[in-house]
């Protein structure tokens, strides 16, 4: 090994790299891979797109909402979510209304279909995170959770002021 690579790593050991940021690149590369491999499987399993899931989970608690709603229950745009839903009438999982006090408003619910496929999706993703987390013992199941909460608790006091501009 010459000097300068010698010098490279003693000075790679004098400044290492920020724990935070390995810690969060983790939190996100879990977060990623976790939410890819569930669209696959809804996609695959119900045909869902991440978009038209979405929809159904903001319609998950059967009451009707407008589309604006739906959009920010599901953290998508109006034409994003205005095209999900559309996909999903064409199919019979959400079925579009007028508002009976609003006739310019358009509701949108999920159908007895609809309903039926949320819950056996919910299932599906409850039974892949009891498989997942089978790898810590109920207590570290509990302190992760805990933590977790924590985590986000702080990070939505902390990140809250840079939304602002």
């Amino acid at each position: 090994m010459s000097r300068r690579q010698k010098a490279g790593r003693a000075g790679a050991r004098r400044h290492p790299r920020p724990r935070e940021s390995a810690l969060l690149q983790r939190i996100a590369g879990l977060a990623d891979a976790l939410a890819a491999a569930e669209a696959r499987l809804r996609e695959r399993r119900f045909g869902l797109a991440a978009p038209e899931w979405r929809v159904v989970v903001a319609l998950g608690d059967g009451v009707p909402a407008s589309l604006a709603e739906v959009a920010a229950r599901g953290g998508l745009d109006r034409p994003r979510a205005s095209r999900a839903a559309q996909a999903l009438a064409r199919r019979g999982i959400v079925e579009r209304t007028h508002d009976a006090f609003d006739a310019r408003r358009t509701l949108v619910r999920l159908t007895t279909k609809g309903r039926a496929l949320s819950r056996r999706v919910a299932l599906l993703a409850r039974a892949r995170e009891r498989t997942l987390l089978a790898a810590l013992a109920p207590s570290e199941q509990r302190e992760l959770e805990r933590l977790l909460a924590k985590i986000q608790r702080h990070a939505a006091a902390v990140l809250a002021p840079l939304g602002k501009g």
